[in-house]
């Protein structure tokens, strides 16, 4: 593992891709730290730490979660990335229902950039509405957050004007769009995905937080109970296993067996092997899971603050209704994740198409006639694998809320014993592994997610013929910002918990 760290500093492209990302990962949590100018943040924060030490946290915790912390600090990056997640599922739900979006995107690249120019546009609109309805809901906190007293926490908007609201809104709606472009420069210049790494990057941030709530329930003060030596050797196994667990889902896969028929080429016999059709268990990966808090987290926040602005008591209701804890909002959570896995398989995985490549070179599945019968028998696989791995997605993500509710885990350490945060955070992960390593086998270098090496590979220099100064001078630079940056991160996180 230290070797293939070191091993990414010898590649120019790679270590320039991973120098990149640091720096504008960086640029995102100054982001999620600069207060908006005319609020006070510590009530908020305040009132939360009591919820949380209470065993609640709901609908601002995990909000809260997704931003990076920048909901509580009010920051300028409050809204997070969420409404350009939401506006993506709603046009990948619309791609396949209306006709002119369909053409769009199978025109190749310039529909798909059509698309998402649209979807960008759409993304403008949410957060108008969302930073509107969340400046007006926190002048009067006591409507939007159960509990809240202004006479106890102290007031959050410190302006109470026309010129606050409209500069408060622009500003919000600016944040997110500097992190979705962050995001897509990320993804095209950077390594791995960009959205998922911004979000990633904010539910690390937490880290800190969780390790010292984590020492405090085992040094309590005198007179307090805390937890011994057999409760810590049972939260570490517990950890282990749900990481095992989310790993296990994330890489696991049906290994279909292919046969190849022998084909004459000439003087030539070609085929004949014997390979295999590997299907994902979890086909979708952590996308249900990103789509479905997004969806649950829009509609509550909207309910929630018109609730708040309008006085209307059934919005407050309803969104009391599918609040974190309830029976409804388990249940449409675990339907949105099993929705959200079929639509993504649907739209991703195309057993006609796969069908016809078998057939056309050859290839066939024993016992299964090629072309339509293929097509039918992988859609039946894929059909059971999906509802297999929904299911498990869905237990993950809702096993730390067993956690927090019935045994009175906080909710800085429930949260990373699987959830929403610890699927996003594994998934990411091993993606954005998996690409460096790609880069690694490239240049003959052992990876991150493969043991032992492999026969004839290069185990010191790459067998490319290459100017060891230019590298030199290429990858010093890269190097000592990447160390930078890191240091830059870990300490302002630090600083936040001191």
């Amino acid at each position: 593992m230290i070797s293939a760290f070191v091993n990414c500093l010898k590649i120019p492209e790679l270590n320039e891709r991973i120098g990149y990302t640091l720096l504008l990962l960086f640029i995102a949590r100054i982001g999620a730290n600069i207060p908006l100018p005319g609020l006070d943040p510590a009530p908020l924060q305040a009132f939360f730490t009591d919820q949380t030490s209470a065993g609640g946290g709901s609908l601002v915790g995990l909000y809260n979660m997704f931003t990076g912390g920048a909901l509580l600090k009010g920051a300028v990056c409050a809204l997070g990335i969420m409404p350009y997640i939401s506006a993506s599922i709603i046009f990948q739900i619309m791609t396949p229902v209306v006709p002119a979006l369909a053409r769009l995107q199978q025109e190749g690249d310039v529909g798909r950039q059509k698309v998402t120019q649209y979807t960008r546009y759409a993304t403008v609109l949410i957060c108008l509405i969302q930073a509107n309805l969340l400046i007006l809901a926190l002048q009067n906190p006591g409507k939007l957050f159960r509990g809240f007293s202004i006479a106890d926490y102290g007031p959050i908007v410190l302006l109470d004007s026309w010129v606050f609201l409209s500069t408060s809104v622009i500003i919000l709606t600016t944040g997110t769009i500097l992190l979705m472009w962050l995001g897509e420069q990320i993804t095209q210049r950077g390594i791995g995905n960009g959205i998922s790494l911004l979000i990633t990057a904010g539910i690390v941030s937490d880290l800190p937080s969780a390790a010292a709530t984590t020492f405090r329930m085992f040094n309590a003060p005198v007179g307090v109970k805390g937890l011994g030596a057999p409760e810590g050797v049972l939260m570490v196994v517990l950890l282990f296993l749900c990481i095992s667990g989310i790993v296990s889902i994330t890489q696991a896969q049906r290994k279909i067996p292919v046969q190849y028929a022998k084909r004459v080429v000439g003087r030539k016999v070609y085929g004949g092997q014997s390979s295999f059709l590997p299907l994902k268990v979890n086909y979708s990966g952590v996308m249900p899971v990103i789509f479905a808090s997004a969806i649950l987290l829009f509609f509550q926040m909207i309910s929630q603050q018109l609730g708040a602005i309008s006085q209307m008591a059934f919005m407050s209701d309803f969104a009391a209704f599918i609040q974190q804890g309830s029976t409804a909002y388990y249940f449409v959570f675990g339907t949105l994740i099993l929705g959200f896995s079929y639509f993504w398989v649907s739209v991703m995985f195309k057993p006609l198409q796969i069908a016809d490549d078998l057939k056309k070179y050859g290839g066939y599945i024993p016992g299964v006639r090629p072309g339509q019968p293929t097509a039918k028998f992988l859609d039946f696989i894929m059909t059971r694998l999906t509802l297999f791995g929904a299911i498990a997605l869905t237990v993950i993500a809702v096993f730390p809320d067993g956690l927090l509710f019935y045994f009175k885990v906080p909710y800085q350490v429930a949260q990373f014993f699987g959830g929403t945060g610890m699927l996003i955070t594994v998934g990411v992960l091993l993606d954005t592994l998996r690409q460096i390593e790609t880069y690694l086998l490239q240049r003959h270098y052992d990876g991150f997610l493969r043991q032992g090496r492999l026969r004839g590979r290069s185990t010191g220099r790459t067998r490319q013929l290459v100017d060891v100064g230019e590298i030199r001078s290429q990858v010093r630079f890269w190097r000592w910002l990447g160390l930078g940056v890191s240091v830059g991160i870990i300490c302002r996180i630090l600083l936040d918990y001191v």
